[in-house]
């Protein structure tokens, strides 16, 4: 028998190691500078709070979602995406209490049951930012910012952000 990893996922190797770091320090710093707190969420989450959260009609959770059932009869998730337990730790910790607005971020792995294919893995690694307690496109703007900083600060060229508002405007590009 040969052990190998699951389809879809890989191991990140030492030498890789820097690469994923270098990113992950990066998110820290714009969060540090925009005044962003960490937050981390458990890998495994109840699965109706996604189906809640998202949507019951979506494909993440139709089809993409690992669930699994305890011994105890919990149905869990491996968490798809970070927003819904996000803002159950929001709403479960009391910090909409806290002065508004509550800036958060997180990284870390996620899962999706996908089919394997180039840049898409069934587990993959993701950097989020959350505001709760006040939306206003200065809030927008602030996010697509430090998006838009941390792939600078990578070296990543000729970057365009591409700005769609569904109020019927046509699609509005900006270079920076």
């Amino acid at each position: 028998m040969r052990f190998q990893a699951p389809s879809g996922m890989h191991d990140i190797l030492p030498e890789d190691q820097p690469f994923y770091q270098k990113v992950y320090d990066m998110a820290a710093n714009m969060a540090d500078f925009y005044g962003f707190q960490r937050i981390d969420t458990p890998l495994v989450e109840e699965a109706e709070l996604f189906s809640k959260g998202i949507g019951t009609a979506t494909d993440i959770i139709e089809r993409q979602m690992y669930v699994l059932r305890t011994r105890g009869g919990d149905y869990l998730a491996l968490r798809p995406e970070f927003t819904a337990a996000i803002s159950r730790a929001y709403i479960e910790k009391g910090m909409f209490n806290l002065p508004q607005p509550v800036k958060l971020y997180t990284s870390g792995p996620l899962f999706r049951y996908e089919r394997p294919q180039l840049g898409r893995f069934r587990q993959f690694h993701q950097i989020d930012f959350e505001v709760f307690g006040e939306e206003s496109s200065v809030i927008d703007a602030q996010l697509i910012q430090i998006f838009y900083n941390i792939l600078k600060e990578l070296k990543f060229k000729n970057l365009v952000v591409e700005i769609n508002s569904s109020s019927g405007y046509k699609n509005k590009e900006q270079e920076f």
